[in-house]
C-alpha cells in the first residue's frame, strides 16, 4: 500500500532561528506590522511503500530520527494518509 507521509521539522524552543528573525525584522519595512515570533522550518512530503498506516509512520519516524531532523535542536510532526488513486 501506498501512503502520503507530510513531516514537518521546526527548532526547537530556546534555539536561535536567525532566518526567522531576519524575516521578522523586515516585514515592518514591508507593511506588515504585529507579526512576532517568526521561526523558519521546513516541511517534507514524501509516498512511502508500506502494509499499513501504522507501519508507515513508524517508518516515517524513522526517517526523521536518522535523517530529516536533528533532535539536538529540532522537533518534528508526522501525518501519513493512504494514497488513493494515481498518486
Amino acid at each position: 500500500m501506498r501512503f502520503s507521509v507530510v513531516v514537518e521539522v521546526s527548532g526547537l524552543e530556546g534555539i536561535a532561528d536567525p532566518e526567522g528573525q531576519t524575516i521578522e525584522r523586515a516585514l515592518p519595512a514591508l507593511g506588515f506590522e504585529g507579526v512576532a515570533d517568526v521561526r523558519v522550518g521546513k516541511l517534507i512530503r514524501l509516498h512511502l511503500e508500506a502494509p499499513d498506516e501504522a507501519t508507515a509512520y513508524e517508518r516515517a519516524e524513522e526517517l526523521c530520527r536518522h535523517l530529516l531532523a536533528n533532535p539536538v535542536i529540532e522537533r518534528y510532526e508526522v501525518a501519513v494518509s493512504p494514497l488513493t488513486g494515481a498518486g
